[in-house]
């Protein structure tokens, strides 16, 4: 299935087309990310993922806004003390994560000043949350009709609670990358990168992208996500991975 959903995506990846001469820029941009599997049999699970990103264009400001979410739930069926075969419903994922980053533009637009906030709760990860601050330096090294690309870095806070109600907060330094390849007018392909780097953890995100156009509006996206910490107790896995086929609406 997957292998038959990523040659559709680079089917139409490949497809010929021409590309605008002077793309216009819009002063805000919206779109939703929704993700369903649902499985039967010997484990049954249903799965959804969320998204909304969201993106502001100013004379003075560049804002980016990102929603995201994950819910899993499984049902197995076991031998209960009778005997006899029952089924046991229980979550095996449960993801929220918001950020929000603002970039004043200075006398060169491409040179910019950040501010950065997020905060993550995932119920089955080391900690009960994870949230970030951060300020600096931001710039936008390469914008041409097909690729962009820009980084942040600058010092920040971050505030860490484990599930023990352990409190891990420390100063950071936060550095993030986002890289964006029009491939064709129906499929482009992204990359972000962030770390952010304490005393107590080291944090790091990765996310690779690619999403083609089906009709209009609605697109198909293909993902890959990374989600690492460095600080985790000794049964607890250091690295998350999310391999996601969903559907984009883009509002605006």
């Amino acid at each position: 299935m997957k292998k038959q959903v990523l040659a559709s995506l680079v089917a139409i990846s490949l497809s010929p087309a021409v590309f605008a001469q002077d793309d216009e820029v819009k002063p805000f941009t919206m779109e939703g990310e929704l993700g369903f599997i649902s499985t039967s049999g010997n484990t049954e699970t249903t799965s959804i993922s969320a998204g909304i990103q969201a993106h502001q264009e100013l004379e003075k400001w560049s804002n980016d806004y990102i929603l995201k979410g994950l819910y899993k739930q499984e049902t197995v069926q076991q031998e209960n003390d009778a005997g006899e075969q029952e089924d046991i419903e229980f979550t095996s994922a449960q993801k929220f994560f918001g950020s929000a980053q603002g970039n004043y533009k200075l006398a060169n637009p491409d040179n910019r000043l950040f501010g950065f906030a997020s905060y993550e709760d995932d119920r089955f990860s080391n900690f009960n949350y994870q949230a970030t601050v951060a300020a600096g330096w931001n710039q936008k090294v390469l914008q041409n009709k097909r690729h962009t690309l820009e980084y942040s870095i600058g010092p920040g806070y971050s505030f860490i609670e484990t599930q023990d109600g352990e409190n891990l907060d420390s100063m950071i330094v936060r550095a993030s990358s986002a890289y964006s390849w029009k491939i064709s007018d129906t499929a482009k392909f992204t990359q972000t990168v962030s770390t952010e780097v304490g005393a107590d953890n080291t944090k790091s995100r990765a996310e690779s992208a690619l999403t083609a156009t089906i009709s209009g509006n609605l697109s198909m996206r293909l993902s890959f996500k990374l989600d690492h910490n460095t600080n985790v107790d000794e049964d607890v896995e250091k690295l998350d991975t999310e391999t996601a086929v969903s559907l984009v609406y883009n509002f605006f």
